[in-house]
């Protein structure tokens, strides 16, 4: 909600190296210009809003997310600004506008602000931070082990070498990679160097997991963390992770929200008698979307608490257990339904993530801390 009191809206484009300011006078009339161009530093910036304050302005400052974080916003706030960071995806713009600079994008958050066109995004305080940078260095050496596994695979198949186990990269297939001498020196080296980086990003992964259970007892999201691992399919690594991704799942008024802002909501474009519905809209967030995709997958077998799920729940209250088993009955059954009428797997799971993600928000809301009071 914008404070009435504002007499100054600036909107900031920044960059590592530059922030370009502008500035929109409050009332419908008031003028808009471009105030200037300052370095890319935190000093700089509030330095330029203390010569507006020394004027005798009331400041409500907003700039994109973006690379650059949320280091801005933290410190303007601390110094009593208000300043709000606002999500690109919903900042309006003009379809014919074929000219984009920096100065015209600082003039256009100012005059947006003014407007009350911007939508803005939840700034994690520096700990969720933290910890989300954590569990994403995790899913980056997770993406580097596929990925030099996928590279290895191609390399032997190249020269017809296959495996003739089951499954790759147990401690058998591991023995048998051991065992490859290839027929040209080179070609050894490369494969040599393939394993090597299989072998390393296999001992970061476990560094990381170690890392996150570590910091885990210390975070303030803990009990939404053990709360979900109730549910079928959470096991530590995925609760933490989305709720590390999310955070706070009280900004959702229901799930419907939650499921939006994931991306899990097909698309739509309807006009008078027709309506039309396509893909996903994959918006939000990536991560938190392939979490919930990959543990739909858990929901293909019959409803059932497993010994490792009632381990899980040992600690759980009754109502979020409840609410755990009810997801298992529902969304095993809908499978089995879709699974029926002969769809497509990929969408069946997609339909099962997207409705696993209003059990993941009941789930949460019952678990997440109670807000502390102002000070």
């Amino acid at each position: 909600m914008k404070d009435q009191a504002v007499s100054l809206y600036v909107g900031l484009d920044v960059h590592k190296d530059s922030v370009d300011i502008a500035l929109a006078q409050a009332g419908r009339d008031g003028e808009v210009r471009h105030f200037g161009t300052v370095a890319g530093s935190v000093e700089a910036v509030s330095k330029a809003l203390r010569r507006l304050v020394a004027a005798g302005e009331r400041l409500h400052v907003v700039y994109e997310a973006g690379p650059c974080g949320f280091v801005l916003q933290r410190h303007l706030a601390a110094l009593g600004y208000a300043c709000e960071v606002v999500a690109p995806s919903r900042t309006p713009r003009r379809s014919g506008d074929r000219i984009k600079t920096d100065r015209r994008d600082a003039v256009m958050l100012a005059r947006l602000s003014r407007a009350g066109e911007l939508t803005a995004v939840r700034v994690p305080d520096a700990a969720d931070e933290a910890l989300r940078d954590l569990v994403r260095a995790r899913e980056d050496a997770v993406r580097e082990q596929r990925n030099s596994r996928h590279r290895l695979k191609a390399l032997l198949l190249r020269n017809g070498i296959a495996y003739s186990g089951r499954t790759s990269w147990t401690p058998a297939h591991l023995r048998w990679l051991a065992s490859l001498t290839l027929p040209h020196p080179s070609q050894q080296i490369a494969f040599q160097e393939y394993l090597h980086a299989i072998t390393e990003a296999s001992a970061r992964i476990e560094r990381l997991e170690q890392a996150l259970r570590d910091a885990l007892p210390q975070w303030s999201l803990l009990p939404v963390v053990a709360a979900l691992q109730a549910l079928r399919g959470f096991g530590l690594i995925a609760a933490a992770t989305l709720v590390a991704e999310i955070q706070d799942f009280q900004r959702f008024a229901n799930p419907r929200q939650l499921m939006a802002y994931l991306g899990l909501v097909p698309s739509e474009d309807s006009s008078g008698q027709r309506r039309r519905q396509g893909a996903i809209t994959k918006a939000g967030n990536p991560a938190a979307r392939r979490i919930l995709v990959e543990v739909a997958h858990q929901y293909r077998f019959p409803a059932k608490v497993s010994v490792e799920i009632a381990r899980r729940q040992v600690n759980c209250p009754k109502p979020i257990t409840d609410i755990a088993w009810e997801a298992q009955v529902r969304l095993c059954a809908r499978y089995k339904r879709l699974a029926a009428r002969r769809l497509p797997c990929n969408k069946i799971i997609v339909a099962i993530a997207r409705e696993l993600a209003g059990f993941v928000w009941a789930v949460a809301l019952k678990a997440a801390p109670a807000p502390q009071p102002a000070a």
